[in-house]
C-alpha cells in the first residue's frame, strides 16, 4: 500500500490510502474465509453429483453404492455445524453459490488429484486422514489453482498471489484448529484493540517520517558498494517501514523487524534486495542505538 502510495501521489490524498489499507485487510480475511468455504461447498456438490448418479436412467453398480467418505468427511461435517463459523459466513457474504461452472471443473480437478485419489484409496478413514486430505487439497490444489486465484482476484482487486499463499496458510492451520475442536477455529482479522490499528499507525508513520527516514538510509549505504540514485523504491519503502518499527513499535524487538523486513525484500524486489536491505537495516540499528533512539 505505501508503494501504490508513492506511485500515485499526489492524485491520491492520505486519508484515501489509509482507506485503501482497511480495505485491503477487510478483503485479505474475506480471501481466508473464502479458501475455508471452499470445504463444505464442494462437499455438498460431490453429494449433489452422487444423487444425481443414482437417479440417472440406466445407473450403474456403482451409481447406486457410492464411496460417500469424501462426502461423510468429518472435517467437513464440523465446519458445516459449527454455528459461529457459519455466522461469519454470512455476515460477511461469503459463498461460492455464484458461479456453479467454475466449482463443478474445480471438483473435477479435486477429483484428479493425487491427495483426493490417495484418500479414496484408504482401508479406512478417521478424523485425522478427513482433516490431513482437506490440508493436502488446500496446498496442492486449490492454492495452486490460476482459476481460483482469478475467481478470488474477480472479487477483489486486493488479492494478490502474495496474498493467497499468506491466507492459504492461514486457513491450512485453521483446519487442524477446526479438527481439534478448538472453542475458535477461526481467527479474527484482528488479535486485539491494539492489533486492529497497527496497520494504520504504522503506515501513518511511515509517511510522515519517509524524508527522514531515506536521509539516515542514504548515510548508511556504502557508496562503494551501492550507488544510492539507483536504490528500487521497494527497497526503500521496505527499509523505511523498518525503520519506523525500529523507533516507533517499542513492543517489537529489532531482531523480529530485521527478520520479517529482509524476507519482504526477497519476495516483493530484486533478487539482490534480501541481501542489500540486511546489510543497510543492520547499519541502520546501530546507528539509532548510538543515537540512542531505539534501546529495545
Amino acid at each position: 500500500m505505501l508503494y501504490s502510495y508513492q506511485l500515485t501521489r499526489p492524485d491520491r490524498t492520505f486519508e484515501q490510502a489509509l482507506q485503501d489499507l482497511q480495505a485491503s485487510f477487510e478483503k485479505s480475511y474475506d480471501l481466508y474465509l473464502y479458501l475455508i468455504k471452499l470445504i463444505p461447498e464442494l462437499t455438498y456438490l460431490e453429494d449433489r453429483r452422487l444423487d444425481d448418479a443414482k437417479h440417472k436412467f440406466q445407473p450403474t453398480a456403482q451409481d447406486l453404492n457410492p464411496d460417500m467418505r469424501f462426502v461423510d468427511n468429518q472435517l467437513a461435517q464440523a465446519i458445516n455445524d459449527n454455528h459461529d463459523i457459519d455466522k461469519l459466513f454470512r455476515d460477511r457474504m461469503i459463498t461460492w453459490n455464484d458461479d456453479p461452472i467454475f466449482m463443478r471443473l474445480l471438483l473435477d480437478k479435486v477429483h484428479d488429484s493425487e491427495p483426493y485419489k490417495e484418500y479414496m484409496a484408504l482401508p479406512h478413514t478417521d478424523l485425522m486422514s478427513d482433516t490431513e486430505v482437506w490440508r493436502q487439497l488446500l496446498r496442492k490444489v486449490i492454492l495452486e489453482d490460476e482459476d481460483v486465484e482469478e475467481q478470488l482476484q474477480n472479487r477483489s482487486l486486493y488479492i494478490s498471489s502474495e496474498d493467497m499463499d499468506v491466507m492459504g496458510q492461514f486457513a491450512i492451520k485453521s483446519l487442524t484448529r477446526i479438527a481439534d475442536g478448538d472453542r475458535q477455529p477461526i481467527k479474527p482479522m484482528f488479535k486485539d484493540q491494539e492489533d486492529s490499528v497497527f496497520g494504520q499507525e504504522l503506515f501513518s508513520k511511515t509517511v510522515r517520517d519517509m524524508d527522514d527516514n531515506n536521509v539516515l538510509i542514504d548515510s548508511c549505504i556504502r557508496s562503494e558498494r551501492w550507488d544510492r540514485s539507483r536504490v528500487a523504491l521497494m527497497d526503500r519503502i521496505i527499509m523505511c517501514t523498518a525503520i519506523t518499527e525500529f523507533k516507533c513499535f517499542d513492543k517489537i524487538p529489532v531482531s523480529v523487524t530485521l527478520n520479517e523486513y529482509i524476507e519482504l525484500a526477497k519476495v516483493f524486489s530484486t533478487p539482490q534486495s534480501g541481501q542489500f536491505v540486511n546489510g543497510v537495516l543492520n547499519a541502520v540499528a546501530d546507528e539509532l542505538r548510538a543515537r540512542g533512539r531505539i534501546s529495545k
